[in-house]
């Protein structure tokens, strides 16, 4: 099965769920880095859909991705975002980095945030605009965190 299939199918996959609810939506499709990224415009359904600490959301991801393993093809891979919710929970985390990497920098100690995996690829990827500030990640499960720190010479 080709790419568009796979795309298609999600779309239409992600449009029956939310109709569900009780509301039509168009949903638009992007396809980068062999992950299928879905969007969904503002609505009077927001807040259900994103949820608390968008786990709503990434259940809805979950969900559209096993469908599309379950059916047989090759991307399975779902980013959905909703009202932008995901872009501005991004670049609030980016911010945040810099924040912490500052404090870092001036404080000369490390800093351990216990964040999410999405939040920790965000912090990893700011931090790798920094020559002096190394980062990387510890535990397993729930109890995993990302540490910031100086490089040493």
């Amino acid at each position: 099965m080709d790419q568009q299939q796979a795309i298609d199918f999600a779309v239409e996959y992600l449009q029956n769920i939310v109709a569900f609810f009780g509301q039509n939506v168009a949903v638009q499709a992007a396809l980068e880095d062999e992950i299928i990224s879905l969007h969904i415009d503002s609505s009077d359904l927001n807040s259900i859909l994103i949820g608390r600490n968008a786990e709503t959301l990434r259940s809805l991801q979950y969900i559209v991705s096993t469908a599309l393993r379950n059916k047989g093809f090759s991307l399975t891979r779902v980013n959905v975002d909703v009202a932008d919710y995901k872009k501005q929970r991004e670049e609030k985390m980016a911010e945040k980095a810099r924040e912490w990497i500052e404090e870092v920098r001036t404080s000369g100690d490390s800093h351990i945030a216990h964040i999410n995996a999405a939040d920790r690829r965000i912090v990893h990827q700011v931090a790798s605009e920094y020559d002096d500030i190394e980062t990387f990640s510890e535990g397993e499960g729930r109890e995993r965190h990302i540490i910031i720190a100086q490089k040493s010479s």
